[in-house]
């Protein structure tokens, strides 16, 4: 069995993974749109554009995603996507990258279980977690 995040975007999908991709060094596997799928019949003209299925890989781990039609979409919360490293410079880089744009909800910093962690809300209102363990 294998456990991968499945995220809805408010119609920014694939700017979002685009985004991973330069900040994280995140692979975008799998990019389909709504126009040209047999979805297309099924969903509204404004959405012809918008992801109807992503993947992307981080170090090998996978996320999916598409974009939620606009009256589906629900503002993320009570989940963050945990990334999980065992250099905390690395660490620290990546959750400032993940932060740009976005906010910080607890800054990067040593703590009594990690070498360093850091929770942030990215441009595109996923929360993150960066822990690097002891």
């Amino acid at each position: 069995m294998q456990v991968n995040p499945y995220i809805h975007y408010n119609g920014n999908c694939e700017e979002a993974f685009n985004f991973y991709v330069q900040a994280i060094g995140a692979k975008i596997d799998v990019l389909m749109h709504v126009e040209g799928s047999p979805a297309a019949e099924h969903m509204p003209p404004e959405m012809a554009n918008k992801v109807l299925h992503a993947q992307l890989s981080i170090d090998g781990e996978v996320v999916m995603a598409s974009d939620a039609p606009p009256e589906f979409f629900k503002t993320p919360q009570g989940f963050s996507i945990s990334l999980n490293m065992e250099d905390p410079a690395e660490g620290e880089k990546t959750f400032q990258a993940l932060a740009d744009g976005g906010a910080i909800r607890m800054p990067f910093a040593a703590t009594f279980w990690s070498k360093g962690f850091g929770m942030c809300v990215d441009k595109f209102g996923i929360p993150w977690m960066i822990n690097c363990g002891q």
